[in-house]
């Protein structure tokens, strides 16, 4: 939809909520991923102007839908997690073109390489135990939105590469080492399915808002516990700042769990380490698959494709001296 267009539609949506003189000013597009694209503007209601952030995109059998998006985040600030307020969300096409959500605007940096920058080691330390508080509400959040569905991460990776027809001697070895060695499962938690740098907004030291909810479903903790810990995601921080690039996993846990979340299985942890890289391992051949097979030609694509031996790596010095 033409930004004109799109204007003129987003008052139509939010007068019911702000007011029938609202208006759209500065609608500009930030950002336009493979599933979602998100806009900024500001909703101008008389003589009251507040910036909101509008995210939109077509439906998908992978993603969750805009409405348990709003609902999960809505039950994970219950919980005491940080989340932009929601206005509005809905997976009709009819106002939007497509399935949307609008919040608030949060101030602050997503972007790593700015907000390693701007930290200092207190500021890191910091920043870790608010990623663990915020981390242990997700994980106290009701499970009781309408679609929120349980899933098992291994097997969905194995059917992703399975599906590709391609494979890697590594990524076998590992598939086969988890299948067993797998720990006894840990009660369901709500799971934002994708917490890591990168995803959250910070607002110097302070963490601000996790972001991201497309992937939220009911897991282990460990899911989102080891994918914020996998070296993808330190934005090339050393080996003992493996926590999201900003402290070492044992303080992570225990922060973690000085915040009331689950005492963690550091076994059982490692064991969700081998899955969280293997999934990034398969996620970069994927990328990389769909620049090759000409559905969506792209560098940026195929740069990540060039990633998968990265991964192989890491799976090589977790699982060295495992039988």
């Amino acid at each position: 939809m033409a930004a004109e267009s799109l204007s003129v539609n987003l008052a139509g949506v939010l007068r019911p909520i702000l007011g029938t003189a609202t208006e759209i000013d500065n609608l500009r597009a930030l950002t336009g991923g493979a599933s979602r694209t998100t806009w900024a503007f500001d909703a101008v209601t008389g003589s009251q102007r507040r910036a909101l952030i509008l995210r939109t995109g077509p439906p998908d059998d992978v993603h969750a839908g805009m409405e348990l998006e709003a609902a999960v985040q809505v039950a994970a600030a219950a919980a005491g997690a940080p989340v932009p307020e929601i206005l509005i969300a809905s997976d009709s096409v009819e106002a939007l073109g497509n399935p949307f959500l609008i919040c608030g605007e949060i101030p602050g940096e997503t972007i790593v390489r700015r907000i390693q920058r701007q930290l200092d080691d207190v500021g890191r330390a910091k920043l870790l135990g608010q990623c663990a508080q915020a981390l242990a509400a997700i994980h106290r959040g009701a499970v009781d939105a309408p679609g929120l569905t349980a899933q098992d991460d291994v097997a969905q990776w194995r059917l992703r590469l399975d599906e590709m027809g391609d494979t890697t001697a590594t990524f076998e070895w590992a598939f086969r080492w988890l299948a067993e060695h797998r720990p006894p499962p840990s009660p369901r938690r709500l799971v934002h399915g994708d917490f890591r740098m990168g995803n959250l907004i910070v607002d110097g030291s302070e963490l601000a808002a996790v972001l991201d909810w497309e992937l939220v479903h009911i897991g282990e903790i460990y899911e989102d516990l080891a994918w914020f810990c996998i070296r993808a995601w330190r934005f090339g921080a050393p080996a003992g700042m493996a926590a999201g690039g900003l402290g070492g996993i044992d303080d992570f846990i225990a922060a973690y769990e000085h915040a009331g979340g689950a005492t963690v299985d550091r076994a059982a942890l490692r064991w969700w380490l081998v899955v969280a890289t293997l999934r990034w391992g398969v996620i970069c051949r994927f990328q990389a698959e769909r620049h090759l097979s000409g559905q969506s030609r792209s560098v940026e694509l195929a740069a990540i494709g060039r990633r998968v031996c990265e991964t192989e790596w890491d799976l090589l010095d977790l699982l060295e001296g495992v039988s």
